[in-house]
């Protein structure tokens, strides 16, 4: 090995005596002294992760770089690595770093090389570097190399690892400045796993494929013109030709005896005249007239290091990197130059108001009373405001059921539609007692059949007329409350809750703050499993309706999710199944359960309706009775946002395993915590949950279908 040693850093352990006492005689010799090991330990302990006890205690070390004659004070090799590394995270996950920290790479030629070699050690994803450059740094190399006039005169392989050991002291770097050739190659190549080949001699290029191809080493180049990144795996194709049998069957022996002017039909093959960019092409032309040499850029070189750097991180993670080649070419992409300014009507246009105001009132009152009770029906809330009724009027009775074309995962067996079919039901009772047409209401059925009749006749209820102008005005509100929890006096909401309930279906209202906080843990972590479940992440978004939808009359209008203007960019995240796959695969996305957190804790109350048996009229029922608290709720000046947690209407274990393959074991844990905190007595199920909150912010109202007839 024909390194350099004499220009090496050293590494001085403080918990040595004898090492130390060589650090004594550098500090007496005149050497320059930067200690800023108080800083990096502070640093590192306050890092968004545990750090490992080890790297903590770990004894630091005194690092002399000769050439600089100072000695730098840093932490020791496993602090060092994970603070110096720790923005790395997520874009590399821990373990993949790990994984990559093993690798041995070699690169042959230092002037595209060493902003390869400078990427590799800046994100850390090699354990190991063998550089081999015989070539010194001229001048001319300063427009493309990191370098200085300083290094004028050092050798190119020297330089970068002496650059490198500023950066990173404790990656081990090997120098060989006298570059390779036939009697060194085979040593150089011994134990890589992946070499880089950017030297400009076309026999040491042969060569070093042949030999690399010999031991199945792959071997990866970037020419530094349009971006040309070049693969080839003769680790999994050792019979494969070299440079992809552009230039036919080629190796060593054919090209050693060549003369210039007959490598340059290889040299051209190779780099495939046609795909060249014009200036290098012109320029090629103009070599050893009015160029001495083919020219580089600076910035071409970095974007070299760049996807160099990232096709070796898929090589060492085991990802897709097949032989080949491919062009990033940033001119190309500057040409498709394109206007990123977002329509008016996009997400961001909203100011959280909603749609434009609709006076219900006026059409109510417009309407026939066998229309206006069908309007009324039309106007109760669902699951993802997804309807998920048909309703049928004539002039004797109007009849309701459910459209199982509008289900979802979540609504296990129907239940959510049964529930939203009872608030439909209680509003359509409303409007047929504001006309004097109530009749008798009868549920008959079971499951998907089940249908609920109200006929139309002479009668009415005051109680139930009274709650017109609410029922008409009941919203969903997913804003924030401008009242402190803890002063707000419920005495009333308590009044109401208890005479709604009976022996059969209630209200329980949940005050206390503590239980609240526990709510907001277990609704929150069944949001983050509905987030990472694929099917539950796909319907949930499916829900959301941007302003420039086509139609805004089913689902949810992004501008009423109560989410501040600013935030709302974020939904584009939110909304990528890939981005939830990520997360996902790292078992991450605590993050996506702040937002119900957030709102749960500060809600004045949580209100529970609860019933027993799961009979789909007792749903129906229960839903009735969450209408009908809902309106009397807002119509006391409160705000109401229902919550459905993703296990709300599952009753056994199967129920769990299929909303979420994946967390089922999770799922059945806060299903049963859920239970625990909103059931009081045995055997009852929630229908629904709600926040009950206070805030002068009126809430939008939300658009429906018209009432759809489909059978008689």
């Amino acid at each position: 090995m024909n390194e350099t040693t004499q220009r090496r850093a050293e590494i001085f352990d403080e918990a040595d005596a004898a090492q130390m006492r060589r650090v004594t005689e550098l500090r007496t010799s005149g050497a320059m002294i930067l200690d800023t090991l108080a800083d990096q330990q502070h640093s590192l302990l306050t890092l968004n992760e545990e750090s490992d006890a080890d790297d903590v205690a770990e004894s630091s070390r005194w690092i002399h770089y000769p050439w600089r004659r100072t000695l730098v004070h840093l932490l020791g090799p496993g602090g060092f690595c994970r603070l110096r590394l720790d923005r790395n995270r997520n874009k590399i996950t821990n373990e993949e770093q790990l994984i990559l920290s093993r690798l041995r790479v070699g690169i042959v030629g230092l002037s595209v090389g060493s902003a390869i070699a400078h990427a590799l050690a800046l994100e850390g994803v090699v354990g190991y570097m063998r550089l081999a450059d015989f070539d010194d740094l001229d001048l001319s190399n300063l427009n493309r190399l990191s370098a200085t006039v300083f290094d004028l005169g050092v050798n190119k392989a020297t330089l970068a690892q002496q650059r490198i050991a500023e950066l990173d002291p404790y990656l081990p770097v090997d120098a060989w400045t006298e570059g390779v050739d036939e009697a060194t190659i085979d040593d150089f190549l011994e134990g890589l796993d992946l070499v880089i080949e950017e030297c400009d001699s076309f026999d040491v290029k042969v060569l070093v494929r042949d030999r690399a191809r010999q031991r199945g080493i792959p071997v990866i180049m970037e020419t530094s013109d349009r971006g040309l990144l070049d693969v080839e795996r003769f680790d999994l194709e050792p019979a494969r030709p070299l440079f992809h049998g552009l230039v036919g069957h080629l190796d060593a022996a054919t090209v050693s005896g060549l003369s210039v002017r007959e490598k340059i039909p290889f040299g051209l093959r190779i780099l495939e005249g046609r795909e060249i960019s014009v200036r290098m092409a012109a320029s090629i032309l103009e070599v050893g007239a009015t160029l001495a040499t083919w020219p580089q850029l600076g910035g071409d070189v970095l974007l070299g290091g760049a996807s160099v750097v990232a096709a070796i991180r898929r090589f060492g993670l085991g990802e897709a990197l097949p032989s080949g080649r491919v062009r990033i070419d940033i001119g190309e992409h500057l040409d498709q130059l394109s206007d990123p300014r977002i329509p008016q009507d996009s997400i961001t246009s909203g100011t959280g108001g909603g749609s434009c105001p609709i006076d219900l009132r006026a059409q109510y009152d417009s309407l026939s009373d066998t229309q206006a009770v069908a309007f009324a029906a039309t106007r109760a809330p669902s699951g993802g405001n997804a309807q998920p009724w048909i309703i049928h009027t004539d002039d004797t009775a109007l009849t309701l059921r459910i459209d199982t074309t509008r289900s979802s995962s979540v609504d296990i067996e129907y239940r959510g539609s049964f529930v939203a079919l009872g608030a439909a039901l209680h509003n359509a009772r409303v409007a047929a007692a504001h006309r004097h047409i109530l009749g008798d209401t009868v549920i008959t059925g079971d499951g998907p059949v089940t249908s609920a009749r109200i006929t139309f006749t002479v009668g009415t209820d005051i109680s139930l007329t009274h709650q017109l102008p609410g029922m008409l005005d009941r919203r969903t509100h997913r804003g924030m409350p401008d009242t402190d929890p803890n002063r707000c006096d419920l005495t009333d909401v308590a009044h109401l809750a208890a005479s709604l309930s009976s022996t059969t279906a209630g209200v329980h209202l949940i005050q206390d703050r503590d239980t609240i906080a526990r709510l907001a843990e277990n609704i929150s972590a069944t949001d983050r499993i509905r987030f990472l479940t694929n099917a539950l992440h796909r319907e949930m978004i499916s829900e959301l309706r941007w302003p420039h939808s086509h139609d805004l009359t089913r689902g949810i209008e992004v501008s009423s999710l109560g989410t501040p203007t600013a935030e709302l960019a974020a939904l584009e995240l939110l909304r990528r199944p890939d981005v939830m796959e990520q997360l996902n695969n790292w078992d991450a996305g605590q993050a996506l359960r702040a937002e119900t957190r957030t709102r749960l804790n500060s809600s004045d109350a949580v209100a529970v309706i609860t019933q027993q048996g799961t009979s789909s009229a007792e749903y129906i029922r229960s839903g009735a009775l969450a209408e009908e608290f809902w309106i009397r709720v807002q119509s006391l000046g409160y705000s109401v946002h229902p919550l459905t947690p993703v296990s709300l209407y599952a009753t056994n274990a199967d129920h769990l395993r299929t909303l979420a393959p994946t967390r089922a074991h999770d799922l059945a844990a806060l299903a049963d915590e859920l239970t625990k905190l909103t059931a009081l007595h045995t055997g009852e199920h929630a229908t629904l949950i709600v926040r009950i909150f206070r805030t002068a912010i009126p809430a939008p109202t939300s658009r429906r279908q018209a009432a759809r007839e489909t059978y008689s």
